[in-house]
């Protein structure tokens, strides 16, 4: 790679490591091809990046970004896992991942400017995603009107009942 061609890239990955609200470190190791692409496809589902960085282009491009943190951790094979919208779901993909693998090591993170360990990732993994937590929001915001509409119902119906009994006991006693 040219100078140049390693320019545009810390650039571009400069400008992807600004963005990031989470980003994961991890040691890939031994993995085969049809495994990687597994990870890869379940990550963009997830619009989460996975890419496999070379550490002294990383360490360049992470320079005035939340990430410059994590400098001294671009050591030996690294997988950079980043997210720009949901801060959980790249925990939960690589924790879900790693839970039969042996030669796949989360080494830190960095979620919204804050440095996380392992058992940061692990617990992050936990949480609910945004979608998940939207939907609670929704349906919480939602219960009350429900209960509401009900309670205003229930006279009604109760009246209609009274009414058609009526009807019932006058029509039998008109037969």
């Amino acid at each position: 790679m040219n100078r140049t061609e390693k320019e545009a890239v810390i650039g571009n990955l400069h400008a992807k490591m600004a963005k990031a609200k989470a980003a994961i470190l991890a040691e890939p190791r031994g993995l085969n091809v049809a495994t990687v692409t597994e990870l890869r496809r379940k990550c963009r589902e997830a619009k989460v990046e996975y890419r496999i960085v070379k550490n002294s282009l990383a360490i360049r491009a992470a320079k005035g970004t939340d990430l410059e943190q994590l400098a001294g951790k671009f050591v030996g094979p690294t997988a950079l896992v980043m997210s720009y919208d949901d801060v959980v779901a790249p925990a939960k993909i690589l924790a879900d991942f790693i839970k039969d693998r042996e030669n796949f090591a989360l080494r830190i993170a960095v979620v919204q400017g804050k440095v996380i360990d392992v058992k940061g990732i692990m617990a992050l993994a936990k949480l609910p995603s945004l979608p998940e937590l939207r939907s609670k929001i929704a349906g919480t915001i939602a219960q009350p009107a429900s209960k509401l509409v009900r309670l205003l119902a229930a006279p009604g119906q109760q009246l209609a009942q009274v009414l058609g009994a009526r009807r019932e006991q006058l029509e039998k006693k008109a037969s």
